[in-house]
C-alpha cells in the first residue's frame, strides 16, 4: 500500500464509515444477529509484533461493545500465510477474523508458488486499521550511529551485517532488497516467524539490523535495547523527533511501513461485514485508542471495505511486478 492510498484513506475514511454505518442498521435488521458466540482474531505472527499489538487493543474494545469474548490467537508461520489460510477456510459468519500486514497479504501470491488460498477471493476486507512506519534499527553492539556510518561499515566489512525479516515473502524482505539496491551494500537476510521474533533475535544479538513497525519497535528503542538510525516515512515521527527519515539520511525517497488490516472469511454476508466495520470504526474513533497509537508512532486509518478491497487489488498488481523484477521466491 502506497502513500497515495494513505492520503486517500485519511481524507475519506470517516466519511465512508459514516455512510456505511447509516445503512448498516437496516441491513442488519434483515440478516442474522452478530455476534452470537465468542469471536476469534487470528494474528498470523508471534505475540508482540505490530499486528498483535493492534489486535489486542481493538479486540478488548470490541469484546466490551459486543458483550462477547474476543480471543486473540497467534498462528505464526509461512510469512503469515498459515494464519491467513485458517481464516480463509473458516465458516463465513464473521466470527473468525484476521489481523495482518496488508503488504504481506498482497505479496504472498507473487512469491509462493501454488498458494493454497486466494487473498483477493477467500478473504473479506473489513478495514485497514492503522499505518506504522518502519524504523531502521541496529543492535547496540554494531559500531554505527547513523545511516552513513552503517553504509560505510557494511562496505568496509563485507558479511558483517545480518538483517532480520519477519518471514520470506513479507514486505520487510522486499524493503530490505530495495535498501540494498539504493545503498549498494550487501547483507544476509535471516527470516523469522513474525516481526516480534525478529526483534527477539535482534535483542539477543543473533542478528544486528532490521526494519520493523514503530508499534513493535518503539518500546525496545526507548529501553536502549535497539538503536534507531532512521524512520522510513515521509516525515519524522512524533514519537522519535530526533531520528531522521531515511530520505534525510541520504537514502532518497525511501519509505516503507506496516499497513495493518482486519479481514474475515470470504463469503461472509455483507450485513455482518458492515456491522463489524461499524464497530471497528467506533473503536478507532475512541480518543484513548487514537492517542495510544499516536504515542507509538502509528496513524489511525479506518477506511471502508470497498476501499480496502480496491487497494488490495492494486497492491497485488504492484507487488507482482516488483517481485518479478527482484526475483524473490519464498523458500
Amino acid at each position: 500500500m502506497n502513500r497515495r492510498h494513505f492520503v486517500t484513506f485519511l481524507g475519506r475514511a470517516f466519511l465512508g464509515a459514516t455512510a456505511l454505518a447509516g445503512i448498516s442498521g437496516a441491513a442488519l435488521a434483515q440478516g442474522a444477529p452478530f455476534p452470537t458466540k465468542p469471536v476469534k482474531i487470528i494474528v498470523p505472527f508471534a505475540p508482540g509484533g505490530t499486528s498483535d499489538v493492534l489486535a489486542r487493543a481493538i479486540g478488548q474494545k470490541l469484546s466490551v461493545m459486543w458483550s462477547q469474548p474476543v480471543v486473540i490467537e497467534n498462528r505464526p508461520g509461512a510469512g503469515g500465510n498459515i494464519g491467513a489460510e485458517m481464516v480463509a477456510r473458516a465458516p463465513a459468519d464473521g466470527h473468525t477474523m484476521l489481523m495482518i500486514d496488508v503488504g504481506t497479504l498482497t505479496i504472498s501470491p507473487s512469491v509462493i508458488a501454488n498458494l493454497s488460498y486466494n487473498p483477493l477471493k477467500d478473504l473479506a476486507p473489513i478495514s485497514v486499521v492503522a499505518f506504522s512506519p518502519h524504523a531502521l534499527v541496529v543492535h547496540p553492539s554494531l559500531p554505527v550511529k547513523t545511516v552513513k556510518e552503517l553504509i560505510d561499515h557494511a562496505k568496509a566489512n563485507p558479511g558483517s551485517i545480518n538483517f532480520a525479516n519477519p518471514g520470506n515473502g513479507t514486505l520487510i524482505q522486499l524493503a530490505a532488497e530495495q535498501f540494498k539496491g539504493q545503498t549498494g551494500i550487501t547483507f544476509t537476510q535471516v527470516p523469522y516467524k513474525g516481526g516480534a521474533q525478529a526483534l527477539v533475535g535482534m535483542i539477543g544479538g543473533e542478528v544486528n539490523m532490521t526494519l520493523n513497525g514503530m508499534l513493535a519497535t518503539l518500546p525496545h528503542i526507548k529501553s536502549g535495547k535497539l538503536r534507531p538510525l532512521a524512520v522510513a516515512a515521509a516525515k519524522r515521527s512524533e514519537a522519535l523527533p530526533d531520528v531522521p527519515t531515511l530520505d534525510e539520511a541520504g537514502v532518497a525517497g525511501f519509505q516503507s511501513g506496516s499497513w495493518q488490516g482486519l479481514l474475515t472469511s470470504g463469503g461472509t454476508p455483507k450485513e455482518v461485514v458492515a456491522k463489524i466495520h461499524a464497530s471497528v470504526i467506533e473503536v478507532l474513533k475512541a480518543p484513548e485508542i487514537r492517542q495510544q497509537l499516536a504515542n507509538q508512532g502509528a496513524d489511525v486509518i479506518g477506511n471502508t471495505p470497498e476501499e480496502f478491497g480496491a487497494s488490495m487489488t492494486a497492491d497485488h498488481a504492484k507487488w507482482a511486478k516488483i517481485v518479478k523484477e527482484v526475483g524473490i521466491k519464498a523458500e
